[in-house]
């Protein structure tokens, strides 16, 4: 299991009991180390400045006890964004119709990466319409998925915060 692993199975359950789920967690740098975690309210609704405050207060609060990390290394936490990385299976569900971006770890039909409209999940893989074709991708083949800035994707987040906001 990596550190990155090791450090999202400490925080899960402590976030998971504000009401939030974690998106992502990475560390990044060699010499000034930052531990990025990314997170959103369980619920569906925008994340605020105050829920990532909260967030990373109880993480900290996790890390100060465990101390995984050695050396000194900045928390970031931060929500996914609108062109938010698709990392868990139900993601692809979620956000069915939007177009993103895939990268393989290894060619699928000869091709690393593929930009389509996301259909969903199906048997362990996720089917994208690829220039009017339909590609599946064995989610254990995907190294890393985004979801593109589109006018829809921008409309409906819009339609998230309104919703949020009432």
């Amino acid at each position: 299991m990596s550190l990155t692993d090791q450090i999202e199975a400490m925080i899960r359950p402590s976030i998971e009991a504000l009401g939030y789920e974690v998106v992502r967690v990475t560390l990044a740098g060699s010499t000034r180390k930052v531990l990025q975690v990314m997170a959103e309210p369980a619920d569906g609704r925008v994340m605020s400045v105050e829920d990532c405050a909260r967030v990373s207060r109880a993480i900290s609060a996790v890390l100060d006890v465990e101390d995984p990390i050695s050396g000194a290394y900045s928390l970031e936490v931060s929500s996914p964004g609108i062109d938010r990385p698709l990392t868990r299976p139900k993601d692809y569900d979620r956000f069915a119709g939007h177009e993103a971006k895939f990268e393989t770890h290894e060619p699928v039909d000869g091709r690393k990466r593929f930009k389509g409209v996301l259909k969903g999940v199906r048997n362990d893989a996720v089917e994208i319409e690829s220039e009017g074709e339909i590609v599946v991708l064995p989610l254990a083949s995907i190294a890393k998925a985004k979801l593109v800035l589109t006018d829809a994707l921008i409309a409906a987040h819009q339609a998230q915060e309104a919703a949020t906001l009432n």
